[in-house]
C-alpha cells in the first residue's frame, strides 16, 4: 500500500502541471489512474480504521456491546474478502467496463438456445453485482434462442471479473428440440473485451473504416425500424466487422460500434504481444475452438466444472441463475 500512496502522490504532482492538458488523451489516462488509486488507498485506510475501532471496542469487554461488535466483525469479514479479490485484479484494464459477446457454436437450435441461456446467466450476474448492462447488438437464432449478442457491462472492475469467462462453454443435456428427447452437446463462444475509450494504445484512422447503414432487424411488425439506423463498420486493414442496431439513433449506434471495434483491436494487439513472448519462451500453443474452458452438465447428473481450475458446483441451476463468483475467484487465485 505504501507504493500505491507514493504513486498517487507522484500522479497528483503531475496533475498540477500547467501543461497537463496539452495532451488531452494522456491527461485523461493520468486522471483515470489517479482516481482509481485514490479509491483504492481511501478504501484501505477506511477498512484499517474500522478494524482498529473494532479491536478497541473488543478490548472494553462490555457485554452490552457484543451484538454490535459481532455484526461489525461479520461486515468486516465480507469487506476484507472483497478487498482480497480486488487485490488480484492488477491488470492494466481490470478496472474498466467490459464488452461481452456470446456466439452460438456447433449444435444448431440447441446451440442458439444455449447462447440465450448464457446471455441470461451473465445478465443475472451483472444485476446481482449492481452493474449496468446494455445490449449493443443482437442476432436471433433461426428457430429459437440467440445466434450472437454483444453486451456492454458497465461498473467498477467489470472487465477484471468477467475476463475469467473468456472461452468456449459446453452444455450437455436432454434436448428440448429433439422429438426423441436424446442427449445433445452444444457449444458457445464467450468473448470479453475491455472498453477503452480514450486509450492511447489504440488509434483508428477514419480512412481505414467503411461504414454501412441498414434497417434494424426486429421481432417483426411494429418493432422494425423504418429508417436505416443500424450500423455496420468494417476495419479494412484487419477485416474486422462490427455492427450495432439496438439504439434508435444512427449516431448512438455508430458510437457503440466504434467502442466495440476499438476493444477488438486492443485485444488483437495484446494477443500478438502475448504470442510473441510465449514463442520466445517456447510455450506458445494456438487456442482452438474445441478446447472448452467450462462444462455445464444437466443430464444424466448435474454439475458445472471449470477445466482450468478444477472448481465445480453440483447445482447447475444456481450457476445458470448467475452465481459465478466461485468460478471467478478460483480463476483469479490461480492467476496470482
Amino acid at each position: 500500500m505504501a507504493q500505491k500512496r507514493q504513486r498517487l502522490q507522484a500522479l497528483e504532482t503531475q496533475a498540477n502541471a500547467p501543461d497537463l492538458w496539452n495532451n488531452p488523451t494522456a491527461a485523461q489516462q493520468l486522471m483515470r489512474e489517479m482516481a482509481a488509486l485514490r479509491d483504492t488507498v481511501e478504501a484501505f485506510e477506511t477498512l484499517a480504521q474500522r478494524l482498529a475501532d473494532a479491536r478497541e471496542l473488543a478490548s472494553w469487554g462490555e457485554e452490552d456491546l457484543r451484538a454490535e461488535l459481532e455484526e461489525e466483525i461479520r461486515a468486516l469479514e465480507q469487506e476484507i474478502a472483497a478487498a482480497e479479490l480486488r487485490a488480484m485484479l492488477s491488470g492494466p484494464y481490470d478496472r474498466h467496463d467490459a464488452i461481452l459477446a456470446i456466439h452460438a457454436g456447433a449444435g444448431g437450435t440447441d446451440a442458439h438456445d444455449w447462447a440465450e441461456m448464457l446471455q441470461r446467466m451473465y445478465l443475472r450476474w451483472a444485476e446481482k453485482h449492481g452493474y449496468e448492462t446494455q445490449i449493443l447488438d443482437f442476432t436471433p437464432g433461426e428457430e429459437a434462442g440467440t445466434k450472437s449478442v454483444t453486451i456492454a457491462v458497465n461498473g467498477p472492475y467489470a472487465y477484471g471479473y468477467l475476463r475469467s469467462e473468456k472461452g468456449v462453454h459446453r452444455l450437455v443435456r436432454l434436448s428440448p428440440f429433439d422429438a426423441a428427447h436424446r442427449r445433445h452437446t452444444s457449444f458457445a463462444l464467450v468473448e470479453v473485451l475491455p472498453q477503452v475509450e480514450g486509450d492511447v494504445e489504440v488509434e483508428i484512422n477514419p480512412k481505414d473504416l467503411r461504414m454501412d447503414t441498414f434497417k434494424a432487424a426486429g421481432a417483426g411488425g411494429q418493432n422494425v425500424q423504418k429508417n436505416a439506423t443500424a450500423v455496420r463498420i468494417t476495419h479494412i486493414p484487419t477485416g474486422i466487422v462490427v455492427s450495432c442496431q439496438n439504439e434508435r439513433s444512427l449516431t448512438q449506434n455508430k458510437e457503440n460500434a466504434l467502442k466495440v471495434l476499438k476493444a477488438r483491436l486492443l485485444e488483437i494487439k495484446q494477443r500478438e504481444q502475448a504470442e510473441k513472448m510465449a514463442e520466445l519462451r517456447g510455450e506458445y500453443q494456438k487456442a482452438e475452438w474445441g478446447s472448452q474452458i467450462r462444462s455445464y452438465v444437466l443430464h444424466p447428473y448435474q454439475m458445472v466444472k471449470d477445466h482450468r481450475t478444477g472448481y465445480e458446483v453440483g447445482n447447475a441451476q444456481t450457476v445458470l441463475d448467475g452465481e459465478l463468483d466461485g468460478f471467478i475467484k478460483a480463476y483469479l487465485k490461480q492467476k496470482v
